[in-house]
Parts: structure tokens; sequence; C-alpha cells
């Protein structure tokens, strides 16, 4: 009888507090293939935009091998760690749980800190991208400093069109992703069919390898940011995979055939720029109707890329703040949700603050930065992967890496060697008075000082959840 009341005690306990965070209105609307396919696309590439400084950074020519090699090494070991790990355990948290549960709770905080923290310089990207483009079509709407409230305002519409729901954010994330890539389908079938002479230096004199493996990166790089709502996804240990397979096949087209046909009319490769393309397809189609229409479409899908990534990645990087007040190592006021969407909205306005401070850096900076310390949250998730293929050989695995053990080591070995060629590159890219590796370390290392720091006001003020998932 004891047992019995202790768990009416519970459950009325876990009523309470799901009413008090809104979360037992309704059920959690589910995330179905196709949404998390577009979503996906969106937080790993959102279109071709970006490119352009590898194609001037390596001509043509090594721009689609750098293109082809990094999926093959970068893009693709990660879609393989995210789909065993992801299938295995679809928990809300995604990735922090994955660490914490193969290494325990310090390295799970590492991995959050690591990815929220270069979070701040990644999400700072999409409104500086999307001010270029739109400075492309109306310069006299950037100028004089109204281009960084312009990306205020973008941050601020993402973060309200992630209050609305995960269901909103991955029905959009469809719709933007058939609008943006539509003029570059145009594009691509134009240079097929208007094939001209080789550029006359269809290859940079000075080719910079390691600049545009740089950039591939970034543009290879969120796989696992979609694990952070699996407890949202529907059927999660059959839809990840699916959606990891088909983002990388629709992301690897979308980057490859538009430079490769753009390639074929004999462009000089010299004339590219970052956030040029639709002045690419100016040069291309000429000044007729077709290629006005193509540059505006463009032009608008930069737009669109940039809104339709930061809407996405702000869904799940809003579920992290969530878990670590969860777990108490952040305020409890981090917890609420919206009473119908389920949305941790307090968490997504904390977040669209702070990513607003960033928007004074350069592109080249934020990606050096976000490349750094987001590879290596990447590397402690590879490092799960072992780990728990050693602790809980028994966990059912959906899906698994194939090659057993061996296998799950061997499949985080490129991405690897790929870290340590940006540590090399980051030496020599100034921020400030230190260089930008300095820089990361000094971040890396606040994430051991503010665990410890968060630790001990856990143990004074934190009690854990009654039903405690694996995580804690």
């Amino acid at each position: 009888m004891r047992r019995v009341s202790e768990l009416r005690h519970n459950s009325v306990v876990s009523y309470l507090r799901n009413v008090r965070t809104g979360t037992a209105a309704k059920p959690v609307p589910r995330l179905t293939l196709l949404p998390l396919i577009a979503a996906t696309y969106f937080i790993v590439a959102g279109g071709p935009f970006g490119l352009e400084d590898i194609v001037s950074k390596a001509g043509y020519f090594g721009a689609i091998l750098i293109l082809l090699i990094t999926p093959a090494i970068w893009g693709f070991p990660t879609a393989l760690m995210v789909s065993e790990l992801a299938s295995a355990l679809p928990k809300e948290g995604g990735y922090y749980v994955w660490v914490t549960r193969g290494m325990g709770r310090f390295w799970g905080f590492q991995e959050v800190w690591l990815s929220l923290v270069g979070s701040i310089f990644d999400m700072a990207i999409y409104p500086t991208l999307f001010v270029a483009y739109l400075g492309h079509f109306a310069p006299s709407l950037t100028a004089d400093g109204r281009g960084f409230w312009i990306g205020v305002a973008l941050i601020a519409v993402a973060a309200l069109w992630n209050v609305a729901g995960i269901r909103a954010v991955g029905r959009s994330s469809v719709v933007m992703g058939a609008l943006l890539l539509a003029p570059f389908v145009l594009l691509t079938l134009y240079g097929a069919a208007h094939r001209g002479a080789p550029a006359v230096h269809p290859v940079p004199l000075h080719v910079d390898i390691l600049g545009g493996i740089l950039v591939a990166m970034w543009n290879y790089m969120g796989w696992d940011n979609t694990s952070t709502v699996a407890g949202e996804v529907e059927r999660p240990q059959r839809t990840y995979p699916l959606a990891m397979a088909g983002a990388l096949t629709l992301i690897t087209l979308s980057y490859i055939l538009p430079i490769g046909a753009v390639a074929l009319t004999g462009l000089d490769a010299g004339s590219w720029s970052t956030g040029g393309w639709a002045d690419v397809a100016r040069n291309v189609m000429g000044s007729g109707t077709a290629a006005s229409v193509t540059a505006l479409g463009i032009t608008a899908g930069g737009m669109i890329a940039s809104l339709g990534t930061l809407n996405a990645i702000t869904l799940t990087l809003s579920r992290l703040p969530l878990v670590l007040a969860e777990d108490g190592y952040l305020p409890r006021i981090l917890t609420l949700r919206h009473p119908r969407t389920g949305a941790p909205w307090v968490a997504i306005l904390c977040l669209a603050f702070t990513w607003a401070l960033a928007l004074q850096l350069s592109f080249t900076k934020l990606i050096v930065l976000d490349v750094l310390l987001t590879g290596l949250s990447i590397l402690l998730e590879f490092t799960a992967l072992v780990a728990l293929r050693l602790r809980e050989p028994q966990l059912p695995r959906p899906f698994r890496v194939p090659g057993g053990l061996a296998g799950a080591v061997a499949v985080g070995i490129p991405p690897t060697i790929l870290l340590i060629l940006t540590v090399v590159r980051n030496q020599a890219e100034p921020v400030g008075p230190i260089n930008a590796l300095a820089l990361g370390a000094i971040l890396v290392a606040l994430g051991g000082v503010t665990y410890f720091v968060a630790g001990r006001i856990r143990k004074t003020h934190f009690r854990p959840p009654i039903n405690a998932d694996e995580r804690r």
C-alpha cells in the first residue's frame, strides 16, 4: 500500500509540474520524415550559399573536389554516428544524453558548452549572409548601420517562429527549401545547355586548400543538431537514419550541380565573391528577363536560406538550455514551455538575445571559431559512440555503424584529421589581439570552470525530477 501511495503521489506531482511548465495542455506535436529532412537540410546546408569562397579559393575543379571529399570524410561519418546514437537513444537533448551516458556528467556538460558557445558565432553567420544578399538586391537598405538591426530583427523573427512550435518550423522548412532551390535548378539547366570556352584562369594562382576545406566543413556541419529534438520526432528509430541519408544526398547534389554547371560556361572562378551567387547568374545568363528573374530568385533564396537555417537551428539549440535546467545546471525558469505548442520559450528568447551580440564579427572569423568549437563537440560525440559500444553492448541499436567496434572507431578518424587541419589554419586568423586558436582554447577552458561552478550550485539547490531519465 505504501508503494501504491508513493506512485500516486509521484503522478500528482509530475502532473502539477507539467501544468506549471505548460506541457500538459496537449500532446507534444511530432516531426515526421519529410520535415525532418528539410530541417536537417537547412541546419547543415541551407542551399549552396556560402560556397562562393571555395570557388574563389580553389577554382572550379578544386571546389568540386573539396565538395566531394569533405562529405566523404566529414559529413558521411557524422551522419552514420548520428543515425546510430539518435535511433538508440531518441531522447530530448540528443548529443547531451549520448555523451553524458557514455562518458559522464563532466563531458556531457562540455558537449553542451561547446555547442552553445559555438552557436554564438554560428548563429551570427546567417543574419550576416541575409544582410549580404539583401545588400546585393538593395544596397541602400543595409547602409549606414541598418544591416545590423536587420540582423537583430531576423533573429527575433526566428525566435517567435520557434515559439509557435516544432511543426511550424518543420513545415515551413519544406516550403522554404523548395523556394530557395528553384532558381538554382534554373541556373543549373541553363549552364548545362550553354557551354562556353574554358576560363582563362580557371584555377587561382594561389590556391587556399585549407581555407576551402574550412568553408566546406562549415557547409557540411550540423548533422548532430537534429538529435536534440529526438523526443519530438515520429518513430525516431526509423526516421533518423532515413533523414540523414536523404539530407546528405540532397545537400551534395545541391552543392555540386550548380557549381559544375557554371564551370561549363567558362566563367572565371576569380569573379566569385561572398554572397555573389546573383552576380554569377547575371554573368552566366546575360541581361535578359531569364537572367534577371534567376538573379532575383537567388537573392531572395539567399535570404530565405538564412532565415530557414536560423529558424531550424534555433529549434534544435533551444532544447539544450532546457535539459541543462532540468538537470539543475541552469535556472529552472528555462524549463518553462509554451502551454499550447510545448516550445521552451524562455530558453528560445535567452538564446536569441545572446546570438544578437555576435553580429559585428566578420564572416571568416565566425566560420573559424564555429568550426573549431563545434568540431570539438562532434569529436566528443564520436568518442561517446565508442564508449557506449564498450559500456552498453546490449543497448538496442536499430541502426549500427557497420564494422563492429573497429568500424565505430574508424568512422571518427577522418573527422579528427580534418579538425587538426582547421587548427593549423586557425593559427593564422586574428581575432582582436590574439588568433582564433588562442581564443578557442580560452573558451574551451572556460567550459571546465563553468562546470565546477554550476556543479556546486547544483549540489546545493537541485532536486532531481521524480521520473529521471537515463541522462541523469
